[in-house]
């Protein structure tokens, strides 16, 4: 049985812990405690305090961007993207139909639509190819804008996922925002500490977000950030995440609409700590990788998902893909999994699946749907 051999290859891997394993699990092991405490005895635990500032100079210096701006969550960091990079209500953002709901959620947030593609088996990501060969079809560049001549709506903006922390192949997606006048904007949600030829995720779209929440490589408990190589974009992203306030001793004038979404300071505090220890957390993480690859490479029924060539991966949530005669056992695989200890899950509900947007413009999605139909998310967590 398929899924009492996964089950077991699993135990294999990981320590008895004689407890349920969880998928991912945040490992406090540094100057948590004592950052927090400090910020604690100094007070000041909302948008203002050191460890904000700190803790965007820490992210920026590790990722290698011009500037990195510390908001309340990742998709607070997606919205304010969308919005800098010009999406309009009424417009199309290009978007993954295989990602977290977050990222369609932020496309709607500014009155705009997803636009839901396909991915590629070789990244779990968008499938820039496919997609060239899609707009070729459906679009025209029209007075410098990408305009889908089905809809009769601009397409303002493509948003690719790293999934699971696998970088999606940048430089062809590039070749196409160019080709067809798209901005970029990268979710790097979950790929902290992920690299594409070289280079960290979120250097080559106009702006990237990351993810900080409690399952995350880091964890601020909840928190975000967007990246940019665009400083003027930099300081107006911090400008309207901090209400658009401008600066005065006492005086409240905000010269626009904007956004409560600053990091508290307490947050940023937990946030430094991690970062310090993200080496070792990145080392750990591949280290159970190349644990499971091994592990599984003698099972018949299923693969360990590696990274792809070009791409040193973070390995944020280690995946399963079952062979495609062995797509019906998935169900199986959760329950049994679950039942006996083991967290698994399987991919997120594709989104022209949920009720928001299965009235969206999609491509053909088959690639999609079949990892989903495949995929198994099992446990990652740093400290296993």
């Amino acid at each position: 049985m398929l899924a009492s051999k996964i089950h077991a290859t699993i135990r294999q891997v990981l320590p008895d812990k004689g407890e349920d394993i969880a998928l991912h699990e945040p490992c406090f092991g540094g100057n948590e405690w004592a950052y927090v405490k400090d910020c604690l005895d100094s007070t000041y635990v909302s948008s203002i305090g050191q460890y904000v500032d700190k803790f965007e100079s820490m992210l920026a210096d590790y990722t290698g961007v011009k500037q990195a701006v510390a908001v309340v969550n990742g998709t607070a960091a997606l919205h304010m993207s969308l919005k800098l990079a010009g999406v309009k209500p009424g417009e199309e953002v290009l978007v993954p139909a295989l990602t977290f709901v977050a990222t369609a959620n932020a496309v709607a947030y500014c009155g705009a639509l997803p636009h839901l593609v396909d991915s590629e088996a070789k990244t779990l990501g968008l499938d820039p190819k496919r997609l060239h060969g899609y707009l070729e079809e459906i679009a025209q560049v029209r007075r410098g804008e990408c305009v889908n001549v089905k809809s009769g709506r601009i397409i303002r903006a493509v948003l690719p996922v790293h999934t699971y922390g696998h970088p999606v192949d940048l430089e062809p997606l590039m070749e196409v925002c160019r080709r067809f006048h798209l901005e970029l904007i990268e979710d790097a949600a979950e790929s902290l500490g992920s690299f594409y030829k070289g280079r960290h995720t979120g250097n080559w779209g106009k702006l990237a977000v990351l993810s900080f929440n409690g399952n995350k490589t880091i964890t601020t408990g909840g928190g975000g950030a967007i990246l940019t190589n665009d400083e003027n974009l930099g300081q107006l992203a911090k400008h309207l995440t901090t209400t658009a306030k401008l600066p005065h001793r006492w005086e409240f004038f905000h010269d626009q609409i904007g956004y409560n979404y600053r990091l508290p300071n307490i947050n940023a505090a937990l946030g430094c700590a991690q970062l310090e220890q993200l080496p070792d957390f990145l080392e750990k993480k591949r280290a159970l990788a190349r644990r499971y690859e091994e592990a599984f490479r003698g099972i018949e029924g299923v693969t360990f998902f590696t990274e792809p060539a070009f791409a040193r991966s973070n390995y944020w949530m280690n995946v399963l893909l079952l062979d495609a005669n062995q797509a019906g056992e998935l169900q199986r695989v959760l329950e049994f999994t679950n039942d006996h200890g083991i967290k698994t899950r399987p991919a997120w509900t594709l989104m022209h699946r949920l009720p928001a947007f299965q009235d969206c413009p999609r491509m053909d999605l088959s690639v999609a749907e079949d990892l989903a139909g495949r995929l198994i998310n099992i446990p990652s967590s740093s400290q296993l």
